[in-house]
């Protein structure tokens, strides 16, 4: 195998000028100066990615054609003697907002964390409408003497809160409510940017492995917020169901490939066991 050894000192271009020479098969004589921008563009596509211009954007091509809502997935880190009195208010106000018609949005489901970050609350919303619906209720609820009374309470329980606005992956279910009693598990995947469009490819295939226990809920990834966020929502009856079926697709042809390929893709990733509150849509 030839290698190049690009170093210092006076005969680095008769040294770099040989090797492209030797590599291109052209015989060892000087090289014309017409040549030179030839030598020059193709050395440098021995360093430059080439990009694979796409005619769409990313949510255009994963999301959902048939529906135009938007999610928001809010993480609200509660002081750990005020979680009892946060999830009261929440139960009390939530669900008024989710039953009243005049708000284009839904509660999807509402959690506390069970395993993870400790003292935690998840809420998943959706808005029927996308952006515009989105910005109407929030402009709604700025009059909603009720809300700002609750806002103005909840601030005094929490450490800190972030949301991020989602994209339902169009293989993936769409969560609609189901009973209990389950655990929930959200898988949170960050990946390297550029890489939305295999992860989709790749689970467009993955996910048929894991329907026959009816435990996917939901799939979305990030718009606004931490962005190429990949989020899986998965119900279970209880951890040892979770670990049985997480086991058997193991032994389903094909399981093994799909992960081999999505792995390299992820920089980070966290699982979340989450139990719904008492009003959640999704028990």
């Amino acid at each position: 195998m030839l290698k190049i050894f690009l170093g210092g000192g006076k005969n680095t271009a008769g040294l770099m000028e040989m090797h492209v020479r030797i590599l291109r098969g052209l015989p060892k004589k000087l090289t014309s100066s017409s040549n030179r921008p030839r030598e020059d563009s193709w050395l440098k596509s021995l360093f430059v990615r080439k990009v694979d211009p796409r005619k769409d954007a990313h949510s255009n091509l994963l999301a959902k054609k048939e529906t135009s809502s938007l999610y928001k997935l809010q993480f609200h880190n509660v002081k750990p003697e005020c979680l009892e009195a946060y999830n009261k208010i929440c139960q009390e106000v939530l669900p008024k907002i989710h039953e009243d018609k005049h708000y284009p949005c839904t509660l999807v489901g509402t959690w506390n964390t069970w395993y993870g970050e400790q003292d935690q609350a998840v809420h998943l919303w959706r808005y029927e409408g996308g952006y515009p619906a989105l910005t109407e209720v929030m402009s709604k609820l700025k009059e909603n003497q009720e809300f700002s009374e609750f806002r103005k309470a909840r601030s005094n329980m929490l450490l800190s809160r972030k949301n991020q606005l989602l994209l339902e992956f169009s293989f993936w279910n769409e969560p609609i409510p189901r009973s209990g009693p389950n655990i929930y598990e959200l898988r949170s995947y960050q990946l390297r940017p550029g890489t939305m469009i295999e992860w989709g490819n790749y689970w467009a295939r993955a996910i048929r492995f894991r329907q026959d226990g009816n435990e996917a809920v939901g799939g979305f990834f990030s718009q606004i917020g931490q962005l190429y966020m990949v989020h899986h929502l998965w119900a279970y009856k209880d951890l040892q169901t979770r670990e049985d079926i997480r086991n058997a697709a193991w032994h389903k042809h094909g399981w093994e490939e799909l992960v081999y390929y999505t792995v390299p893709l992820i920089q980070e990733m966290e699982s979340r066991i989450m139990i719904p509150q008492k009003t959640s849509p999704l028990q």
